[in-house]
């Protein structure tokens, strides 16, 4: 599964929902939506651009990857 880190991110960075809102072009409410996810669902390329160049991150600093716990027997 990929997990989405914005919300770190953004506490690392200090910056607020309102902040990165107004340097991405968003809204803050899509902002708090898209950074409360804990998986990462589809994200348009844009965005992800316009977040990565507002925290002046890669996009593998935004996401990262843990394996599923498989409890198949």
């Amino acid at each position: 599964m990929i997990r989405w880190k914005l919300a770190v991110v953004m506490a690392e960075r200090n910056i607020s929902n309102k902040e990165l809102a107004a340097l991405v072009g968003m809204h803050p409410t899509s902002i708090s939506k898209i950074k409360t996810r804990r998986r990462l669902t589809r994200i348009d390329e844009a965005t992800l651009d316009a977040l990565c160049k507002a925290l002046d991150c890669q996009p593998g600093d935004l996401m990262v990857y843990e394996e599923e716990n498989s409890d198949r027997t």
